[in-house]
């Protein structure tokens, strides 16, 4: 059963929901990269394209100061045949959501990515009117992006043209509503973690309980928890070593900290806690529930 919206975590001060924008459909060799289809096939069988299944999730947090969205998924201003290749499967996507939860988009204030990719940031901006000018979709927003990312998104190259679509971020910052982030940057309980390898500028986001825990939005950097063991990096990450380095450092850091997991792509299990197995592997907690703080 397809599952497009997860109960309420509170999470301290704040309350944080799992929406999702939607249902994908990505090549699973591309998904996995060098690990061997005999592999990853047990853990997400493939269609007759040979394509996975894939959610585009985002957080919604309500707090103190304020309405916050992590990522907004794909949006709904390709055509018929880019939504075929991709196999987008939206429902109403993340707009329906929100409205379901009594949170339009003119209540959202912020609105952070960690790269901007189609899947990541298509929702960022809506069609006019006229049908061909893209505006943004939350009227009152700022939206959070790293200047590096932006600017890499302004100049593709051959190998990432496909994913940046300037109709999805260009409009933000003609309109006014960017606000440039960094490593260790702290906005109302947000925290943002240069965390490279899949692009350039990558960044991770994590969700402050008020006393230092957080729950971390880990993007790209790891898509599903099928992608926790170090060499399960995706084919589409422009920096694979970097990735490898990165997660390695990142997810001991999250362990140790005792930190809670989103993955934006996991369909199924889109917060996890982390455990190690007898090889220190890190791996999804099947024991844990996510939702019980």
């Amino acid at each position: 059963m397809t599952r497009f919206e997860w109960p309420t975590l509170l999470w301290g001060e704040r309350t944080i929901t799992v929406l999702s924008d939607g249902l994908q459909r990505l090549d699973g060799g591309a998904m996995f990269g060098v690990v061997p289809r005999v592999l990853w096939e047990k853990k997400l069988a493939p269609d007759d394209r040979n394509r996975i299944r894939l959610g585009m999730n985002c957080l919604l947090v309500d707090g103190p100061g304020g309405r916050t969205l992590i990522e907004v998924g794909s949006g709904d201003k390709d055509d018929a045949k880019f939504q075929d290749i991709y196999g987008l499967e939206r429902d109403g996507g993340l707009p329906r959501r929100l409205a379901d939860r009594g949170a339009p988009p003119e209540t959202v204030d912020r609105v952070v990515l960690t790269h901007l990719h189609f899947d990541h940031a298509g929702g960022a901006t809506k069609w006019a009117e006229d049908g061909r000018t893209a505006v943004p979709t939350f009227p009152n927003a700022t939206y959070f992006i790293h200047r590096g990312e932006f600017e890499d998104a302004m100049n593709p190259n051959a190998r990432n043209a496909a994913s940046y679509l300037e109709r999805n971020y260009a409009p933000l910052d003609e309109a006014g509503r960017v606000r440039w982030v960094a490593d260790g940057d702290r906005i109302d309980g947000i925290r943002i973690f240069e965390t490279p390898g899949h692009t350039r500028h990558h960044v991770s986001v994590g969700v402050d309980d008020g006393e230092g825990r957080l729950v971390v939005f880990l993007g790209d950097l790891v898509p599903t928890t099928h992608h926790l063991p170090d060499p399960w990096i995706m084919a589409y990450d422009l920096y694979p070593v970097t990735t490898l380095e990165t997660k390695q450092r990142f997810l001991a850091r999250i362990h140790d900290e005792g930190w809670l997991c989103a993955f934006v792509h996991d369909a199924d299990y889109p917060l996890s806690w982390l455990k190690r197995d007898g090889r220190g592997r890190h791996m999804r907690d099947e024991e844990r529930d996510p939702w019980g703080g």
